[in-house]
């Protein structure tokens, strides 16, 4: 799973708690609260001078006077909170089926699937949260078939599949030495912080940090002042609004850090026997899993959901990208971990099968064992005119270099014509317009999106910001569901024509992911843009008519 702010990322933040003033940001840099509060990505270039979509101004201008038809976007994510009060209207409804009796009503082999499925859950209603990575899947494996073998040893059918083997056991060393190592400094990192917090507000006698009282707020003692000053420079970096929310999402990520050393790595683990219940090698097996759509944590695909449809209309909370017509289907196949090619292909030919126009997939892995299952399931959505749109990977990868999975092309190495491949983008147009996590290229990434501080929902009902480009895809899913709607015979591949051609080329001198270096923004993506909703739905005027 792609996961929202990279741990190498988090680990960098934690350093700033140690900067100085003069090394933190200036205040008049948008807090938490300006970009925030405001939906920051859905204002327009033009109008307000953010590198946002357009989406407020297309509605308002270009969209008012028009009808919207229905579309389906299926969210392909670790789960939703489907009883939050921005999406319960957008949720998708399987008319074929009664809720609750236990009857494949619609006949489409999943029992009760009234809201989606879940490919991660076994029949008992249990659920896998944390699963291990593919590297380590293949090690396990290939230690068992051709441990102290070499090439030469190998029957000649097999070499293929041994030098996969050779590769994962090279790249999980240095992810167990890397990974051990983060998880050591992070947990060690908690308790600091939480003393500084604790510190300054007994100081400052408040129960709150925010950006604007540690700003105001004057100290004798110049560690206080070195601490707090840390602090904002911290928020600043997560967009974050105080320090409690900093906190968490420190606790968060070392708890993330921890599971990934001892379960996501450990060769042992392994809940998928006892719990699914399925063979993962076997990829014919299309009917397993439960109807359980909130599961073990449904944080990421609420807030993915609701980036691309939270109700716009109902006064409450946020809006998302796309308007009233469209509807989310949950399709569970992402745990904390990596996904398997197998899910992942059955997860998108249930999308297709039940409807979805368009398939949003935030998510990403190293390595693919079965990827021929997920360029089959790309080709049966092609098929049938359905857009899918994939984030590019929170690891400041140049894909051009290094490949990331599930792939913008086909084993062949032809491109995958209804795919639309997104980074994600920050909201000045500055050295920073390119977010410092994001994957990039030139060849494989089409555009980049809106990724950082995207406000949006969270389970139980709240709301908060989350970073990545598994941001930036929902995104972009959104605009082509606007377009879709209420340009219905506009087909795949005209969505991603249109998408590409619109997005706003920005020539900014930004900062290379990954790098001290810097380049021209258009550079670092095949269009050279920021999606535009605006501008979109005037192209997709002269393209529809």
């Amino acid at each position: 799973m792609t996961i929202a702010v990279p741990r190498r990322w988090t680990l960098a933040l934690l350093g700033l708690a140690f900067t100085t003033a003069a090394q933190a940001q200036s205040a008049a840099t948008p807090t938490t609260a300006d970009l925030s509060a405001q939906q920051w990505y859905l204002k327009d270039p033009q109008l307000d001078k953010v590198p946002g979509i357009g989406a407020t101004r297309a509605y308002n201008e270009l969209l008012k006077n028009k009808v919207p038809t229905p579309v389906i976007v299926a969210v392909i994510d670790s789960g939703i909170d489907t009883a939050h009060v921005d999406l319960k209207p957008v949720l998708w409804r399987n008319r074929g089926e009664i809720p609750g009796n236990k009857i494949d009503d619609d006949k489409n082999g999943y029992v009760d699937d009234v809201h989606g499925w879940n490919f991660l859950g076994g029949a008992d209603g249990r659920n896998i949260g944390v699963e291990t990575l593919e590297m380590t899947r293949l090690v396990a494996a290939g230690r068992v078939k051709f441990k102290g073998k070499t090439l030469k040893q190998v029957p000649a059918a097999q070499r293929a599949e041994f030098e996969l083997y050779q590769k994962a056991e090279t790249a999980y060393a240095k992810r167990v030495k890397d990974e051990t190592g983060r998880d050591e400094q992070m947990q060690g990192m908690v308790e600091p912080l939480t003393m500084m917090v604790m510190m300054l507000k007994h100081e400052l006698k408040t129960e709150k940090l925010d950006t604007l009282t540690l700003r105001e707020a004057k100290f004798t003692d110049p560690n206080l002042g070195r601490v707090r000053d840390g602090l904002l420079a911290m928020m600043r970096e997560t967009h974050l609004p105080d320090t409690d929310a900093v906190l968490k999402e420190v606790t968060s990520a070392a708890d993330q850090g921890h599971s990934m050393v001892s379960k996501s790595l450990n060769l042992e683990y392994n809940p998928r026997p006892d719990i699914v219940k399925d063979n993962p090698d076997d990829l014919t097996q299309r009917y397993y899993g439960n109807n359980d759509l909130y599961a073990t944590d449904p944080l990421h695909g609420t807030h993915v959901a609701g980036i691309i449809a939270a109700a716009r209309d109902n006064n409450l909370g946020v809006q998302g990208v796309a308007g009233p017509m469209i509807r989310i289907m949950p399709v569970r196949a992402v745990p904390d971990g990596d996904e398997r090619d197998k899910d992942v292909a059955n997860a998108i030919r249930y999308a297709v099968d039940n409807g979805a126009s368009i398939i949003n997939m935030s998510f990403g892995k190293d390595f693919s064992p079965q990827r021929k299952a997920v360029d089959e399931a790309y080709r049966y959505a092609a098929s049938k005119n359905v857009l899918l749109v994939h984030a590019a990977g929170n690891e400041d990868d140049n894909l051009d270099v290094d490949p990331h999975y599930p792939a913008p092309t086909l084993l062949d190495g032809k491109p995958v014509p209804n795919l639309l491949t997104v980074g994600a983008s920050g909201p000045l147009d500055n050295e920073s317009l390119t977010a410092d996590f994001s994957n990039y290229s030139k060849k494989y990434v089409d555009v980049f999106a809106p990724g950082v501080a995207i406000f949006n929902t969270l389970p139980g009902s709240t709301y908060g910001n989350e970073n990545g480009t598994s941001m930036a895809a929902p995104v972009t899913a959104g605009i082509a569901a606007t377009l879709k709607s209420y340009f219905p015979g506009l087909t795949a591949v005209q969505l991603k024509d249109i998408i590409q051609k619109s997005a706003q080329v920005h020539h900014t001198q930004v900062r290379v992911p990954g790098t001290d270096k810097k380049a021209d923004f258009a550079t670092l993506s095949a269009t050279g843009g920021v999606v535009n909703l605006y501008e979109a739905v005037k192209l997709a005027q002269t393209v529809a008519k």
